[in-house]
Protein backbone atom coordinates (compact mmCIF):
# COMPACT_ATOMS: atom_id res chain seq x y z
CA UNK A 1 0.00 0.00 0.00
CA UNK A 2 2.75 2.63 0.56
CA UNK A 3 4.73 1.40 -2.24
CA UNK A 4 1.32 2.12 -4.45
CA UNK A 5 1.07 5.49 -2.68
CA UNK A 6 4.79 6.52 -3.03
CA UNK A 7 4.02 5.83 -6.79
CA UNK A 8 1.45 7.75 -6.92
CA UNK A 9 3.76 10.73 -5.82
CA UNK A 10 6.14 9.67 -7.78
CA UNK A 11 3.73 10.04 -11.17
CA UNK A 12 2.06 12.74 -10.10
CA UNK A 13 6.12 14.87 -10.13
CA UNK A 14 6.58 13.48 -13.32
CA UNK A 15 2.73 15.05 -14.95
CA UNK A 16 3.75 18.13 -13.20
CA UNK A 17 7.26 18.81 -13.99
CA UNK A 18 6.56 16.70 -17.66
CA UNK A 19 8.98 14.23 -17.02
CA UNK A 20 8.57 11.17 -19.23
CA UNK A 21 7.03 8.21 -17.57
CA UNK A 22 8.22 4.99 -19.05
CA UNK A 23 5.44 2.33 -19.59
CA UNK A 24 6.47 -0.52 -17.06
CA UNK A 25 4.93 -2.98 -18.90
CA UNK A 26 7.78 -2.93 -22.02
CA UNK A 27 10.62 -5.26 -21.95
CA UNK A 28 13.49 -3.79 -20.52
CA UNK A 29 16.67 -3.82 -22.93
CA UNK A 30 19.94 -3.62 -20.70
CA UNK A 31 22.95 -1.76 -22.89
CA UNK A 32 25.67 -3.92 -21.23
CA UNK A 33 24.35 -7.33 -22.27
CA UNK A 34 24.77 -8.91 -25.88
CA UNK A 35 21.83 -7.84 -28.08
CA UNK A 36 21.63 -11.37 -29.06
CA UNK A 37 20.50 -12.65 -26.17
CA UNK A 38 16.62 -12.93 -25.41
CA UNK A 39 15.69 -11.53 -22.46
CA UNK A 40 11.90 -11.04 -22.00
CA UNK A 41 12.16 -9.03 -18.80
CA UNK A 42 10.02 -6.27 -18.36
CA UNK A 43 10.83 -2.86 -16.94
CA UNK A 44 8.54 -3.58 -14.10
CA UNK A 45 10.13 -6.91 -13.18
CA UNK A 46 13.54 -4.90 -13.32
CA UNK A 47 12.94 -2.27 -10.91
CA UNK A 48 11.21 -4.20 -8.17
CA UNK A 49 12.70 -7.46 -8.43
CA UNK A 50 16.33 -7.24 -9.56
CA UNK A 51 17.39 -3.51 -8.40
CA UNK A 52 15.48 -4.67 -5.51
CA UNK A 53 17.59 -7.28 -4.74
CA UNK A 54 20.75 -5.70 -5.25
CA UNK A 55 19.69 -3.01 -3.24
CA UNK A 56 19.34 -5.67 -0.46
CA UNK A 57 22.11 -7.12 -1.21
CA UNK A 58 24.43 -4.11 -0.75
CA UNK A 59 22.70 -3.19 2.58
CA UNK A 60 23.42 -6.72 4.17
CA UNK A 61 27.04 -6.06 3.11
CA UNK A 62 27.76 -2.91 5.09
CA UNK A 63 25.47 -4.36 7.64
CA UNK A 64 27.76 -7.28 7.99
CA UNK A 65 30.87 -4.85 8.10
CA UNK A 66 29.75 -2.43 10.68
CA UNK A 67 27.80 -5.37 12.97
CA UNK A 68 31.27 -7.93 13.02
CA UNK A 69 31.50 -10.59 15.16
CA UNK A 70 32.78 -9.17 18.33
CA UNK A 71 30.19 -6.42 18.21
CA UNK A 72 27.22 -9.01 17.50
CA UNK A 73 28.60 -10.74 20.43
CA UNK A 74 28.91 -7.68 22.37
CA UNK A 75 25.18 -6.69 21.74
CA UNK A 76 23.92 -10.16 22.58
CA UNK A 77 25.57 -10.00 25.73
CA UNK A 78 24.36 -6.68 26.59
CA UNK A 79 20.91 -8.26 25.47
CA UNK A 80 20.96 -10.60 28.81
CA UNK A 81 21.44 -7.73 31.26
CA UNK A 82 17.69 -6.87 32.10
CA UNK A 83 16.23 -9.26 34.40
CA UNK A 84 12.75 -8.76 33.27
CA UNK A 85 13.08 -10.66 30.57
CA UNK A 86 13.55 -14.02 29.61
CA UNK A 87 16.94 -12.90 28.21
CA UNK A 88 18.78 -12.37 31.56
CA UNK A 89 21.61 -14.74 31.61
CA UNK A 90 24.36 -13.93 34.33
CA UNK A 91 26.76 -16.18 33.36
CA UNK A 92 26.73 -13.89 30.36
CA UNK A 93 27.02 -11.29 32.13
CA UNK A 94 29.53 -12.44 34.36
CA UNK A 95 31.51 -13.15 30.64
CA UNK A 96 30.39 -9.56 29.46
CA UNK A 97 31.97 -7.78 32.44
CA UNK A 98 35.61 -10.24 32.10
CA UNK A 99 35.45 -9.88 28.30
CA UNK A 100 34.51 -6.74 27.69
CA UNK A 101 35.51 -4.70 30.82
CA UNK A 102 38.79 -6.42 32.12
CA UNK A 103 39.94 -3.01 32.99
CA UNK A 104 36.74 -2.20 34.86
CA UNK A 105 36.41 -4.84 37.13
CA UNK A 106 38.48 -6.75 38.94
CA UNK A 107 38.74 -10.64 40.06
CA UNK A 108 37.03 -9.74 43.61
CA UNK A 109 34.59 -7.03 42.05
CA UNK A 110 33.94 -9.66 39.27
CA UNK A 111 32.91 -11.92 41.93
CA UNK A 112 31.22 -9.39 43.82
CA UNK A 113 28.98 -8.88 40.25
CA UNK A 114 28.01 -12.25 40.29
CA UNK A 115 26.58 -12.55 43.43
CA UNK A 116 24.64 -9.43 43.19
CA UNK A 117 22.78 -10.58 40.35
CA UNK A 118 20.31 -13.19 41.71
CA UNK A 119 19.50 -10.50 44.13
CA UNK A 120 19.51 -7.96 41.79
CA UNK A 121 16.80 -10.06 39.29
CA UNK A 122 14.29 -10.91 42.46
CA UNK A 123 14.01 -7.44 43.40
CA UNK A 124 13.90 -5.80 40.38
CA UNK A 125 10.93 -7.74 38.98
CA UNK A 126 9.05 -7.07 42.08
CA UNK A 127 9.92 -3.98 43.42
CA UNK A 128 6.50 -1.77 41.91
CA UNK A 129 9.00 1.48 40.87
CA UNK A 130 11.60 -0.71 39.28
CA UNK A 131 9.25 -3.86 37.57
CA UNK A 132 7.89 -1.52 35.10
CA UNK A 133 10.70 0.56 33.48
CA UNK A 134 10.85 0.89 29.82
CA UNK A 135 14.42 0.69 29.52
CA UNK A 136 18.57 -0.24 30.86
CA UNK A 137 18.73 3.37 31.45
CA UNK A 138 15.34 4.19 33.23
CA UNK A 139 16.45 1.24 35.26
CA UNK A 140 19.98 2.31 35.92
CA UNK A 141 18.53 5.82 37.31
CA UNK A 142 15.63 4.02 38.98
CA UNK A 143 18.27 2.30 41.07
CA UNK A 144 19.48 5.36 42.32
CA UNK A 145 16.05 7.29 42.93
CA UNK A 146 14.87 3.98 44.58
CA UNK A 147 18.61 3.82 46.58
CA UNK A 148 18.87 0.67 45.66
CA UNK A 149 22.57 1.56 44.16
CA UNK A 150 24.60 1.07 46.79
CA UNK A 151 23.14 -2.54 47.36
CA UNK A 152 23.82 -3.34 43.50
CA UNK A 153 27.19 -1.19 43.15
CA UNK A 154 28.91 -3.69 40.52
CA UNK A 155 25.42 -4.08 38.54
CA UNK A 156 25.08 -0.26 38.41
CA UNK A 157 28.37 -0.07 37.20
CA UNK A 158 28.20 -2.21 34.22
CA UNK A 159 24.69 -1.39 33.20
CA UNK A 160 25.99 2.56 33.01
CA UNK A 161 28.99 1.35 31.14
CA UNK A 162 26.91 -0.47 28.28
CA UNK A 163 24.47 2.32 28.45
CA UNK A 164 27.21 5.00 27.36
CA UNK A 165 28.12 2.28 24.50
CA UNK A 166 26.08 4.03 22.05
CA UNK A 167 26.93 7.23 22.93
CA UNK A 168 30.72 6.86 22.44
CA UNK A 169 30.30 4.54 19.29
CA UNK A 170 28.54 7.49 18.09
CA UNK A 171 30.76 10.10 18.80
CA UNK A 172 33.60 8.04 17.60
CA UNK A 173 31.19 7.73 13.72
CA UNK A 174 30.88 11.17 13.65
CA UNK A 175 34.73 11.95 14.53
CA UNK A 176 35.63 10.05 11.71
CA UNK A 177 32.83 11.52 9.41
CA UNK A 178 34.07 15.00 10.24
CA UNK A 179 38.11 14.40 9.93
CA UNK A 180 36.98 12.82 6.38
CA UNK A 181 35.48 16.67 5.75
CA UNK A 182 38.48 18.43 7.04
CA UNK A 183 41.23 16.45 6.54
CA UNK A 184 41.08 16.71 2.82
CA UNK A 185 43.90 16.30 -0.01
CA UNK A 186 44.45 20.56 0.12
CA UNK A 187 44.55 19.97 3.99
CA UNK A 188 47.15 16.91 4.51
CA UNK A 189 49.65 18.71 6.01
CA UNK A 190 47.44 19.94 8.56
CA UNK A 191 48.83 19.43 12.47
CA UNK A 192 47.47 17.16 15.11
CA UNK A 193 46.61 20.24 17.36
CA UNK A 194 45.13 21.97 14.51
CA UNK A 195 43.22 19.39 13.72
CA UNK A 196 41.87 18.05 16.74
CA UNK A 197 40.58 21.83 17.68
CA UNK A 198 39.06 22.21 14.19
CA UNK A 199 37.19 18.96 14.50
CA UNK A 200 36.48 20.01 18.60
CA UNK A 201 34.49 22.94 16.94
CA UNK A 202 33.16 21.18 14.02
CA UNK A 203 31.60 18.38 15.90
CA UNK A 204 30.34 20.96 18.44
CA UNK A 205 28.51 23.28 16.27
CA UNK A 206 25.88 24.02 18.11
CA UNK A 207 27.93 24.81 21.25
CA UNK A 208 30.49 26.66 18.76
CA UNK A 209 27.17 29.22 17.28
CA UNK A 210 27.11 30.33 20.88
CA UNK A 211 30.31 31.73 20.88
CA UNK A 212 30.49 35.42 19.91
CA UNK A 213 33.73 36.10 17.47
CA UNK A 214 33.81 39.62 18.47
CA UNK A 215 34.40 38.65 22.17
CA UNK A 216 37.52 36.20 21.09
CA UNK A 217 38.86 39.00 18.67
CA UNK A 218 38.65 41.62 21.95
CA UNK A 219 40.85 38.71 24.33
CA UNK A 220 43.31 38.21 21.61
CA UNK A 221 43.58 41.94 20.25
CA UNK A 222 46.10 43.10 22.88
CA UNK A 223 48.45 46.37 22.65
CA UNK A 224 51.62 45.32 21.16
CA UNK A 225 50.87 42.83 18.35
CA UNK A 226 52.52 43.19 15.27
CA UNK A 227 48.99 42.93 13.29
CA UNK A 228 45.10 43.66 14.37
CA UNK A 229 42.78 41.00 14.16
CA UNK A 230 39.59 41.82 11.80
CA UNK A 231 35.84 40.39 11.28
CA UNK A 232 35.90 39.14 7.63
CA UNK A 233 31.94 38.76 6.13
CA UNK A 234 31.90 35.12 4.38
Amino acid sequence: MVGNLFLVEVNAFCVKHEIEIPDMTLKYVDVTKSRNKHDNTTMNHHYKADVFNVAIDQQLVELNERFGVQTAELLTLCASLDPRHESFDMSKICTLAEKFYPADFSNQERAQLESELPHFQLDVCNHPDLKSLPSLADLTAGLVKTGKVSMYSMVDRLLRLVITLPVSTATTERAFSAMKLIKTRLRNKMGDDFLRHYMVVYIGKDIAAKIDVNEIIDLFDRPGRRSTFKLVEM
